[in-house]
């Protein structure tokens, strides 16, 4: 059986690449995307990708997902530290969930250090950049085993 994945990103991550290039380098979320599909293809992974800047497509994409896909990975940007909404999706699935970010959010301003995400959250991968996406896959594709 194919394992079924999504990742959803959350607002400004369809800038990268062009923000704040000292700490998210220069590669675009199109970058991303087409490593992600590379390894995915490669890993018998059926692999779903949708980025919005807006909290309710994302809380729609996530109540989606617990009858379409076998494990969620989320960018959730900003709503990270202030969705309550997006947390409460979160809750509903009954999948493993990843939370993702391209920097340690713990060296960054105090506000950033609370995550609504991480106690729902199978596990919590942060500060590895871009990097970390295929790490997410990684560990979504042995966790799904």
């Amino acid at each position: 059986m194919m394992n079924k994945i999504i990742i959803l990103n959350g607002p400004n991550l369809n800038l990268l690449g062009e923000r704040e290039k000292e700490k998210y380098g220069n590669i675009t979320l199109k970058d991303i995307e087409k490593n992600c599909k590379e390894f995915a293809q490669k890993n018998n992974i059926d692999l779903a990708l949708f980025q919005s800047n807006i909290e309710g497509e994302l809380v729609e994409e996530i109540q989606k997902a617990r009858k379409e896909h076998h494990g969620l990975i989320i960018n959730a940007g900003g709503y990270t530290h202030t969705s309550v909404a997006i947390h409460d999706a979160l809750k509903i699935l009954k999948m493993p969930i990843i939370e993702l970010h391209i920097t340690n959010i713990y060296n960054r301003e105090e506000f950033r250090h609370k995550s609504l995400i991480s106690k729902i959250a199978t596990g919590v991968i942060c500060g590895f950049g871009t990097d970390g996406y295929l790490m997410a896959l990684t560990a979504m594709k042995a966790y799904l085993k």
